[in-house]
């Protein structure tokens, strides 16, 4: 009953993270059509900046507030100077120039820091542990529990109950048609980036304290933030929602059960999800 437990809260925290680098994901792709192969350098992005905003002012919470922010500077280059020029061609010149943008970053990344391993504590108020059914569990993955669905509600109230969410979204439906009613649909396009960009970087921020940070830390989270926004649906919130929590749980208790196989469960996933329902498990829609 204990491995139960423990296995059930691990495969929760790991799936909330998951929620945060997939909806950013997800939402870029429902709003603006791009398939963003840079999401997982971004992602490790937040995580170094993160790390150097802790060193210069000796605080996580400044570093997870200043960092995703860094990114987001990043982030809307990006947009601005590269991905604007292949909104309107085929899908493999996103991925070819997103794919290309990953490895800057990651060779970046490896000339300021290095090609080393970095630790980041978390709080001092996270740092401790707390008895589970008689084991010991970290607090800080607690944390990670809480925060993912808090950060997911509020983006999904935003979505739907202001008027900005709902001018993103009428954006998403139909670009051209919204242009037609005199909204700025590359400024939405941009803001949309901009916030994809932000959950990236502030998943990377939150793994900081649980994980080694090295510059290929983006490289399985694309991968496997790619297979939870296809399994919930492209474009789809609450498909990444579930998908996380399914990925995540599987992964969990896969190190438990699974032993070696543990590794091929994310596309086992994947393959069963694309031959039973290939348009995942949600429709589209943010």
């Amino acid at each position: 009953m204990e491995i139960l437990l423990l296995n059930i809260l691990n495969g929760l925290s790991w799936g909330m993270l998951l929620f945060l680098i997939a909806i950013g994901l997800t939402t870029v792709f429902g709003v603006m059509g791009v398939l963003n192969f840079a999401h997982g350098s971004l992602f490790m992005l937040g995580a170094y900046l993160c790390m150097q905003a802790m060193q210069y002012f000796d605080s996580f919470w400044f570093g997870l507030l200043v960092g995703p922010l860094c990114a987001v500077v990043i982030g809307v280059l990006v947009e601005k100077y590269l991905l604007k020029k292949v909104y309107n061609r085929d899908v493999s010149y996103q991925l070819l120039l997103t794919f290309a943008v990953l490895l800057i970053l990651d060779d970046g990344v490896r000339m300021i820091w290095g090609s080393g391993y970095h630790i980041v504590e978390p709080p001092a108020i996270l740092g401790g542990i707390i008895s589970v059914a008689g084991q010991d569990y970290p607090v800080y993955r607690f944390f990670l529990i809480v925060i993912g669905p808090i950060i997911g509600g509020l983006l999904w109230s935003f979505f739907h109950f202001t008027k900005w969410g709902k001018i993103i979204r009428a954006a998403s439906f139909d670009d051209i048609m919204a242009e037609g009613v005199g909204i700025n649909v590359p400024l939405i396009y941009t803001a949309v980036f901009a916030l994809g960009t932000w959950l990236a970087a502030l998943g990377g921020a939150l793994s900081a304290p649980q994980q080694s940070l090295i510059p290929s830390m983006g490289e399985k989270i694309i991968i496997e933030s790619f297979i939870v926004v296809v399994v919930g649906g492209m474009g789809s919130f609450p498909g990444a929602f579930v998908g996380a929590l399914v990925l995540g749980l599987l992964e969990s208790f896969g190190t438990v059960f699974a032993g070696r196989m543990q590794m091929a469960i994310p596309y086992i996933l994947l393959a069963a999800i694309l031959l039973i329902r290939p348009n995942g498990l949600f429709r589209k829609g943010v």
